[in-house]
This record gives C-alpha cells, sequence and structure tokens, in this order.
C-alpha cells in the first residue's frame, strides 16, 4: 500500500471573529467545539476546532493582525465558481453520509436564515452550497469513490499539458521506503516549494536536528488539566 495522506486533520482557515465562526459551525452546522486556546508559537493568536469527526476538525486562526475584510477575487473567491489567487482556498467541501443528512443540513442552515443553493447533481457526488461567515464559500457533500476512469477528461488533460507517461504516473504514483537513516533536511531552494520563513530562519530549519525542532517548538500541555 502506497503511503499517503489519508484525510484532512484540520483546515486552518485565518479569522478576525473566531467567536463568529465557533457559533456558524456550531449552531448551523451542529459541529462541536472541541479546542480554543492560545496557539502555540504565535503570540497573541488564538486557535479553535470544530470536530466533523474525531479525526477531522474545521480551525480556525485569529490572529491580531489579520487583515478585517476579505478581497473578493484576490483572498476570496466569494462564489464556487469565481476566480481567486493561486493558492488560496477557491472553496471548502465538507463530507455528510448520504443524501438524507445532505437534505437535513440544508434545512438546518436554512433556518437559521441562510440562503442555500442545492442539491446540486455532479455525478459522482450531491452538493449544497451556501455563504459562512467572513466570505467563506462551503459546500457540503454526499458521495461515493471517485471513478478515475470515467472522470478524468482527455482533453482536459491535453490543455492541462499532459502527457501519457505523466498521466499514467499521476494515476498510479511511485511507491516510497523510508530508509534507514533519516533524510537529512536539505538546503534551502527557493525555485521549490517552501513556507514563507526568512533565510536565517532556514539556516536555522537546515542545521537542527528533528529532535532540537521537536524541543524547541513543542508544547503538548493542554491549558486546562483533567482529572479521569
Amino acid at each position: 500500500m502506497t503511503v499517503h495522506p489519508r484525510g484532512v486533520n484540520h483546515l486552518a482557515i485565518a479569522t478576525r471573529d473566531i467567536k463568529a465562526q465557533i457559533e456558524f459551525f456550531t449552531d448551523v452546522l451542529g459541529c462541536e467545539l472541541k479546542a480554543l486556546y492560545w496557539m502555540h508559537g504565535t503570540e497573541g493568536a488564538w486557535h479553535g476546532f470544530l470536530e466533523l469527526n474525531p479525526a477531522s476538525y474545521v480551525a480556525f486562526v485569529h490572529h491580531p493582525d489579520n487583515p478585517e475584510k476579505p478581497d473578493f477575487g484576490v483572498t476570496h473567491a466569494g462564489t464556487p465558481t469565481s476566480p481567486v489567487t493561486a493558492g488560496t482556498m477557491q472553496h471548502v467541501a465538507l463530507h455528510v453520509d448520504s443524501v438524507d443528512e445532505l437534505l437535513t443540513l440544508r434545512d438546518r442552515i436554512r433556518s437559521r436564515g441562510i440562503m442555500v443553493m442545492g442539491p446540486i447533481d455532479h455525478g459522482f457526488c450531491q452538493s449544497i452550497y451556501f455563504g459562512g461567515p467572513e466570505g467563506l464559500v462551503l459546500e457540503l457533500t454526499a458521495g461515493e469513490a471517485i471513478d478515475d476512469r470515467a472522470w478524468i477528461d482527455p482533453e482536459v488533460v491535453g490543455l492541462v499539458g499532459i502527457d501519457d507517461a505523466e498521466l499514467a504516473r499521476y494515476r498510479d504514483p511511485a511507491d516510497y521506503q523510508r530508509p534507514a537513516e533519516a533524510v537529512p533536511q536539505p538546503a534551502l531552494d527557493r525555485a521549490k516549494p517552501h513556507l514563507n520563513f526568512p533565510d536565517d530562519i532556514y539556516q536555522m530549519l537546515a542545521t537542527a536536528s528533528d529532535d532540537d525542532i521537536r524541543a524547541l517548538i513543542s508544547d503538548s500541555e493542554p491549558p486546562v488539566k483533567v482529572s479521569d
């Protein structure tokens, strides 16, 4: 079995009004608030987690320096099909188990005075669309595993510039076996994807051991002590 990510643990979405986001996701969508604490390693920021299931959450990062308003077409798409800056979130779709659950949530959302489009039949899933606080574009979807034989369009493959060998590789990514010794941190190559740290931080990351980084940044103690 090829090792790859198996799901979304959490989506971390920026906010200037974390209480409004918590209110929306608990009251409108029925998600439980599971964590709200000072964000580790980020002075002045709060982190909140709303549960989708015990292994998957929608999270919000309330940073005092977050810009106050969305800039539609730049920071936010605003609709399920509008353009937005590359690398940003166009919209986020959350899974439900059945069309019946989808319809129940459609009616719950509408009962809170929020307009909902759908369900819309996309072939491999049924979806509803609606807006969330601070310009979020949200989708709920019920569906099955996508059959790549039916849903990889040869015309679009050609327009994207994918040749036959690349397509075969994308459909069946190479396996990887972890070597006996950990792979060392590579030197910074800004031609490759990278975080937006300054060079001195990257120099520290390149020379520090994984254990050193873990010791420096980890903060595993919860804010509230719980007794069984």
